[in-house]
């Protein structure tokens, strides 16, 4: 396997919850928490990629690396692509964006989709899914769909129902028929080449 570097883009401003990243869970602020399930992941580096001095003070009362990014960014991506030319990562340097609001995210997985992009050198970019069986999920519109190619590349994500199998969803039944279409949960861990980062933020948003 090859090496890859975690970084946590962290924001200070939360909307729903003030100061998420901050919280106290069990003792220990949550970007910390996520901080050492990355580590234990095997990373090469873990550095939280913050937009205000407070979370990088406080990671480092801990011990974890942080660096000051712009306020201004609109998206973690584009938090990431600022980190990558901090650290002055070669364009071929996997990073794997964690989180900084999911401490339980499984250190297990930050390894799998980093190992998936080192083995699909003609990707720029890996992510992971899981099968669905519940109905329920399948129309929750929290919960984002994934269809993929046979070689297991992304097509399309989606809220609505995706592949839409239209004998087996007009059975009341909340489990699945076997016939049913093969339906992917995404979870949205990325791993990215570090040049693709570099060009993230000069691309346009795309019509959908």
């Amino acid at each position: 396997m090859e090496d890859f570097i975690a970084i946590i883009p962290a924001r200070l401003t939360s909307t729903r919850l003030p100061e998420k990243v901050l919280a106290d869970i069990g003792g220990v602020p949550m970007v910390v928490r996520v901080a050492r399930q990355a580590v234990a992941s095997g990373a090469k580096q873990v550095i939280v990629a913050a937009d205000d001095s407070l979370i990088v003070s406080t990671c480092t009362n801990y011990g974890v690396d942080a660096v000051l990014t712009s306020k201004s960014h609109a998206t973690g991506t584009d938090r990431l692509a600022e980190t990558i030319n901090l650290l002055a990562l070669e364009n071929d340097a996997i990073v794997v964006n964690v989180q900084a609001d999911e401490p339980l995210l499984p250190p297990a997985l930050i390894k799998t989709v980093a190992d998936v992009l080192a083995n699909r050198p003609n990707c720029a970019i890996a992510t992971c899914a899981h099968p669905i069986h519940a109905r329920a999920e399948i129309f929750n519109p929290n919960i984002v769909k994934v269809v993929c190619d046979a070689q297991q590349r992304a097509l399309l994500f989606s809220r609505a129902p995706i592949p839409w199998g239209r004998e087996c969803f007009a059975s009341p039944n909340d489990e699945l028929p076997d016939n049913a279409p093969p339906i992917l949960r995404h979870i949205g861990l990325y791993a990215y080449r570090a040049g693709f980062l570099r060009q993230f933020p000069k691309l346009s948003n795309c019509l959908l």
